[in-house]
């Protein structure tokens, strides 16, 4: 038998390669000529098995797939377009005779061999495949300039400046939101965060959480049963848990879950009056790839913006308010700003229940890059969506006098994570920490209006 081991390409093309026997007796030199280099990897390791010893099993295979390497070669390897027929010529076949040692010795005998149809090369469509970035099978690039387009004239400067420079050149967005009146301090990559929007990951599972305690499928000291454990929310948001929210979905089911995501905000607009802001997506019925549990653990079919993750955050942030976002376009817009309530939501009581998984996930869960001085309370998500990564990351500060929404989402390659997210959001606040901007007390404004009180959604 032929002896295994590793060769040069680290021996999982030999092994396959070694049996089928192909190679022979031929020179490397002229293998060399006709093989691709995996091949004649192999070959140089075949050759070490050969000047050791010349098994009988190692010959009879190589005889019999002799005629087959040799087709292959000729026909396959060195095609031309148009292969010229062969002539009909007597063929040396090999036969195996044993000597009285027991040895065995090859004759070569003349035996007449029906001529080989002609082969006629096969002509391959090659697929049609999506563009894609080098380095990896993404069709978004992960670096790009992600200011290009913005208009800046109602935004916070200092704020933009901390975003945009906690950004870099990654591709991507960052919103900044005061969760006190509902407007955008800084919109980076207007273009993304107005989009039709994207898979939002396992940041929906902040929704499912509020929607399963709304809807008294769990309590806050309950611990569902998994596999080998028992979890409570709390460890299940700092270390998003898809098996745990999985779980939750099937319990709290689709039509629950579909009523308590539109109250808080799916589907609708986030914005008032933003240009281009478009309102995102949520399935009409239960997703076909892998049902609720997908639904309820990385947001499955749905289509979330950087706004309505940001006007979620707003609402937990502030106590239950759901504003509308604003977005000034000038100064003169900023002077006269007026929030402007769009519903208010029955969730004071349930956001202590949830603040300690999310405040958990910066401080030893999936968010540890955001980690600050102060205390920041927030979900990543990390998922894939037509052949691109995305990382998410919805926060709020929980210290000073200022309070501060910060959404980042990442889309690329393999560093759009949401880890990286995080570590993009802690970076803002950091930077807007440096300046003391979270000691200084918030602008008043005026009493914010009511504009609609109406719920979106009735069961």
């Amino acid at each position: 038998m032929l002896e295994y081991g590793i060769g040069l390409d680290g021996g999982e093309h030999c092994r396959g390669q070694l049996e089928l026997g192909c190679f022979g007796r031929q020179p490397f030199h002229a293998l060399a000529k006709v093989t691709p280099p995996s091949f004649r990897y192999c070959h140089v390791f075949l050759m070490k098995s050969i000047m050791n010893r010349t098994p009988v099993v190692f010959v009879l295979r190589s005889l019999s797939f002799a005629a087959v390497c040799g087709l292959a070669v000729w026909n396959g390897w060195n095609a031309s377009p148009k292969p010229a027929p062969p002539r009909a010529v007597p063929h040396k076949a090999a036969t195996l005779h044993k000597t009285g040692a027991g040895s065995a010795m090859l004759v070569k005998m003349a035996v007449p061999v029906r001529p080989l149809a002609p082969i006629k090369p096969v002509r391959k469509t090659p697929a049609v495949l999506p563009a894609v970035i080098a380095g990896g099978p993404w069709t978004e690039p992960t670096y790009a300039d992600s200011t290009e387009g913005d208009r800046v004239d109602g935004e916070d400067l200092a704020i933009r400046r901390a975003a945009v420079e906690a950004l870099g050149s990654y591709n991507g967005s960052v919103v900044a939101v005061d969760p006190t009146t509902g407007r955008i301090l800084a919109m980076v990559n207007q273009k993304i965060a107005t989009s039709s929007g994207f898979q939002p990951c396992s940041t929906v599972k902040v929704s499912v959480a509020l929607a399963g305690l709304s809807a008294k499928v769990i309590q806050p000291e309950t611990k569902l049963r998994l596999p080998g454990m028992r979890m409570d929310l709390t460890y299940a948001l700092a270390h998003s848990n898809n098996f745990y929210f999985a779980t939750l979905g099937e319990k709290l089911g689709f039509q629950k879950f579909s009523y308590y995501a539109h109250l808080l905000g799916y589907g609708e607009r986030a914005g008032l009056n933003i240009p281009g802001e478009q309102s995102g997506r949520f399935p009409t019925a239960i997703p076909r790839n892998g049902g609720v549990g997908m639904l309820t653990s990385f947001g499955e079919e749905i289509e979330q913006t950087p706004l309505q993750l940001a006007a979620l955050m707003s609402a937990i942030a502030n106590g239950g308010t759901l504003y509308y976002l604003q977005y000034p376009a000038n100064q003169d817009e900023v002077r006269n700003f007026m929030p402007r309530v769009k519903r208010r939501l029955d969730i004071a009581g349930l956001i202590p229940v949830i603040q300690p998984g999310m405040r958990g996930a910066v401080e030893f869960g999936t968010a540890r890059r955001a980690a600050d001085d102060g205390d920041i309370a927030g979900k990543t998500g990390t998922c894939t969506e037509n052949h691109a990564h995305l990382g998410w990351f919805g926060s709020f500060n929980e210290t000073g006098k200022r309070k501060l929404v910060v959404v980042v989402l990442l889309t690329g390659g393999k560093p759009s994570i949401g880890p990286m997210a995080a570590g993009i959001a802690g970076e803002v606040y950091r930077r807007l920490n440096d300046t003391n901007y979270f000691a200084d007390a918030t602008a008043m404004h005026g009493a914010p209006a009511l504009i609609s009180s109406q719920i979106c959604c009735q069961r």
